[in-house]
């Protein structure tokens, strides 16, 4: 949904400049090379930064919703003055029955507006963009309830635009256009208030609207740009779905103009062409909205307001289908993307596996802290083992003791993991305590035992370490550690510390550990 956005505003706002009749001479029917050329400055505009963007976005947003006052201003002048407007147009109606089989008609054709529902997901996937309040920074653990207040303004301010610009245009043009002008290739089809600016007030006027339209078409792709500017390096680094470099915005931009451009190719840079995959990432995207709402107001207890949204969910369910079965190209193009992102995903949490996955770690207490630190730097020797229990620890004692010379204290370390698998970093729990003359060293929260041992490893630099080998079948053991995190942690120990090592380039061999492989 968010791409083709931004690309099938960049094809409206295309076709607006070819339609024009200063710019039509200039351009012909270039409209291929004007959306690149359109769908590069947006990508320019970001590169710049954000905040700029933003800024652009505003001093773009003003001028045009104050030109759709003049242009719908004067068109209701043209109707006042011209009387019989209404009465014709009730007529018309009239022909179609009375006002329930309208009501009726109006639910049935409901999907072919599913365009006229674009804005708010995207305004709605940058909430968490919007500015808090002091109130927010003073208590970070409850509800943001001045972000809160904040998108409510902005969500009852677009509601409230939209509402009354859309219903106005919606008069006007149907009152003032003649139908004909509204077929497949007219001068009204797309462009509706853009003919009447040129229409009712000259075309040095409807030139400016006109510039203006496609500035903000340009820019409609920008919502789409900063939501996934924002989502995609909150979720899919997090969870190993991307690679680290997904979370710096500027490459990102370029990622995702690659995509545009793309799109556009695919499409011919033809409007109609996406409507239909443009309205099915709408539809989707509303009734999953609408869906959580209702679930998480039924949760609130909020019995009524859930009986509500699942009566919208109903609505946007039905329009999805509808829409779906009769423009399946939608679902079609996002079937290519959902398998795209499935094989990239896949590719790169697999890719990823080797990294130390560990976001930092915190002690469970001051003596544990003092420890670890005493422990830095060649100090003990760390033995990994899957429990504490007596009788595991003696017999690994006793295996080592009689095939190994071991000078420094023993630090058994063992590790578990967290519920929750699918996250990808998350930062370690630490426990030591001391037993006799070794040291027993718990750590919890860890997304993999290997991952955490080489973390534990490349942090303490201990003299030596022994891995302990299972005889357990290689490939099960490589599906435990890829889905859930255990398993054969020997050789992925030294394998993550290997790449660890080769990304520092810079410390020496004679620095590394001892790694010594026990057959359990």
């Amino acid at each position: 949904d968010f791409v083709i956005t931004m690309t099938l505003s960049a094809a409206d706002a295309a076709q607006h400049a070819i339609e024009n009749p200063f710019l039509k001479p200039l351009i012909g029917h270039a409209d291929m090379a004007v959306t690149l050329l359109l769908l590069l400055l947006l990508a320019a505009v970001f590169l710049k930064g954000f905040a700029e963007a933003i800024e652009l976005a505003t001093a773009v947003c003003i001028p045009y919703l104050l030109l759709n006052v003049v242009v719908l201003g004067r068109g209701l002048i043209e109707v006042l003055h011209r009387p019989g407007l209404v009465p014709h147009w009730h007529a018309d109606l009239m022909r179609h029955g009375d006002w329930t089989g309208l009501a009726i008609a109006s639910v049935l054709i409901f999907p072919k507006l599913a365009l006229g529902l674009s804005g708010f997901e995207t305004g709605v996937s940058v909430m968490p963009l919007i500015e808090g309040s002091r109130e927010d920074e003073q208590s970070p653990d409850d509800p943001p309830r001045g972000r809160i207040r904040n998108t409510r303004k902005l969500l009852l301010g677009a509601a409230l635009i939209m509402s009354v610009l859309l219903v106005t245009s919606s008069l006007v043009t149907t009152l003032l256009i003649p139908e004909a002008a509204y077929r497949q290739g007219g001068p009204a089809s797309g462009r509706a208030l853009a003919y009447l600016a040129h229409e009712l007030m000259g075309n040095v006027f409807g030139s400016i609207y006109d510039g203006s339209t496609i500035l903000i078409l340009w820019f409609a792709g920008a919502s789409a740009m900063a939501g996934l500017l924002h989502l995609i390096p909150r979720y899919l680094p997090r969870v190993g779905l991307a690679p680290e470099w997904v979370a710096h915005a500027r490459p990102l931009v370029l990622v995702l103009f690659g995509f545009n451009v793309l799109i556009t190719i695919i499409f011919r840079a033809n409007v109609d062409a996406q409507g239909g995959a443009y309205a099915t990432g709408v539809l989707v995207l509303m009734s999953s909205a609408a869906i959580a709402a209702s679930i998480a107001l039924w949760k609130e207890k909020l019995v009524a307001q859930s009986i509500y949204c699942m009566g919208v969910s109903v609505v946007f369910a039905y329009t999805t289908i509808t829409n779906v079965i009769e423009r399946p190209d939608g679902i079609i193009i996002a079937s290519f993307f959902i398998c795209f992102i499935v094989i990239i995903s896949a590719v790169s949490r697999y890719w990823r596996s080797t990294e130390l996955r560990v976001s930092g770690c915190k002690f469970c207490d001051p003596e544990s802290e003092r420890e670890w630190e005493s422990l830095r730097g060649k100090m003990v020797s760390l033995v990994p083992i899957r429990s504490f229990d007596a009788d595991v620890m003696k017999g690994r004692l006793e295996k080592i003791a009689e095939n190994y010379k071991v000078d420094t204290p023993l630090a058994f370390i063992h590790v578990s993991l967290l519920d929750n698998r699918s996250e990808f970093l998350s930062p370690l729990q630490i426990t030591i305590k001391r037993e006799d003359q070794h040291y027993l060293i718990h750590i919890s929260q860890a997304v993999a035992i290997a991952n955490a041992l080489a973390y534990a490893i490349a942090s303490l630099h201990p003299v030596s370490v022994f891995l302990g080998l299972s005889r357990t079948n290689l490939m099960r053991q490589s599906f435990r550690y890829f889905l859930l995190g255990e398993g054969e942690s020997g050789l992925m120990v030294y394998t993550i510390l290997l790449k660890y090592w080769a990304a520092l380039g810079k410390e020496k061999e004679e620095d590394r550990p001892l790694i010594f492989l026990m057959s359990d």
